[in-house]
């Protein structure tokens, strides 16, 4: 057997582990929370929507899985998988490893919107709405601007993408020093922070067009990536419309940030270290790596949700947890990287 055969034969094997290990927090984060529903009656609950099984539960727990547990878990496999390829693919397109979803800006122009809606009183449908556009359209206008540059094409998105990702970030500060300190302020800082505690299933309907209408195009294109990831000429000989494919990468991964950030709030992070786990255990080829991060993002933001709503009585922000474990972890992942 080949080489490349064996390491292939190995890279399914660890997607068939990450989707256990999802399958598996999937289950267990139903029993995390102040109210316990014991294993047994979980799986009754969910088979009595299919089958004729005899009720002997109360309509407090059907309530607590399905309206409350349910839509926090699907929402946390959602972001994490979103932010995570939105993630591996930049970095690979960008040819940077520092690079993760906020370069060119949509965290920052969904926070401004977000701040935005919040400030006018708007309620959670609004809010979700201001942070989905206003996340399209600073990217729309990072693409735009660096369109005119006639340069280094990569190099002018990223430059134009902190720009106007500053941009935003300083009318976010404007609307937080205009906002009323007793209630719009604390709404505005703690939705930055990051949370799922106020998501619904309609929450999960709204989100789950745009992140699989840009997760779809990445996953069949991804053998693709592999070349773009190489120098620009090098791809343009193997035949690659660069311009073409960057469009959709950009366009698939706006959607999926924009769409997940609407729902969560800013979570950092995820889209950085994620991709380097994946590349530390699958290797670079986007053909194993795409659904590997996936995979890994979903269980990730699961797991780092079930800590926050568990650790203590009080519910932590999951962008504070995803900083204090992604910036150590990171760092590991760094001192692995050179060591082998």
């Amino acid at each position: 057997m080949k080489i490349t055969d064996k390491k292939m034969i190995e890279s399914h094997q660890y997607i068939y582990l990450f989707s256990i290990l999802l399958i598996t927090l999937f289950f267990i984060s139903f029993r995390i929370g102040r109210y316990s529903v014991d294993g047994r009656t979980l799986i009754k609950v969910f088979l009595s929507k299919i089958l004729p099984i005899n009720k002997t539960w109360n309509d407090t727990i059907e309530t607590v899985v399905f309206q409350v547990r349910l839509p926090r878990i699907l929402g946390a496999i959602l972001v994490g998988a979103s932010l995570s390829a939105a993630g591996a693919v930049y970095q690979g397109m960008f040819k940077n490893p520092l690079v993760s979803t906020d370069i060119l800006g949509v965290s920052a122009g969904a926070g401004f919107g977000a701040a935005l809606a919040i400030f006018l009183s708007f309620n959670n449908v609004g809010i979700q709405i201001f942070a989905f556009i206003f996340g399209i359209i600073a990217v729309a206008l990072v693409y735009i601007i660096s369109s005119k540059i006639k340069e280094d094409p990569l190099i002018a998105l990223v430059i134009i993408g902190i720009l106007i990702g500053s941009i935003f970030s300083s009318l976010t500060s404007l609307i937080k020093y205009l906002a009323d300190t007793e209630d719009r302020l604390p709404a505005i800082t703690f939705w930055l922070m990051g949370s799922l505690s106020s998501i619904k299933l309609k929450d999960i309907k709204s989100i789950l067009v745009p992140i699989v209408v840009g997760i779809l195009p990445l996953y069949f294109l991804r053998w693709k990536l592999n070349i773009l990831s190489l120098n620009e000429n090098e791809a343009k000989t193997l035949g690659l419309d660069t311009e073409r494919i960057r469009i959709i990468v950009i366009i698939c991964s706006t959607l999926m940030t924009a769409a997940a950030i609407s729902v969560s709030g800013v979570i950092g992070w995820i889209g950085l270290v994620i991709p380097h786990l994946g590349r530390l255990l699958v290797g670079p080829d986007y053909r194993i790596l795409l659904p590997t991060t996936i995979l890994l993002g979903g269980s990730y933001l699961l797991l780092i949700d079930n800590i926050a709503r568990g650790l203590t009585t009080v519910e932590i922000p999951l962008g504070i947890l995803t900083s204090l474990i992604g910036a150590p972890f990171f760092i590991f992942l760094l001192l692995n990287r050179e060591r082998g």
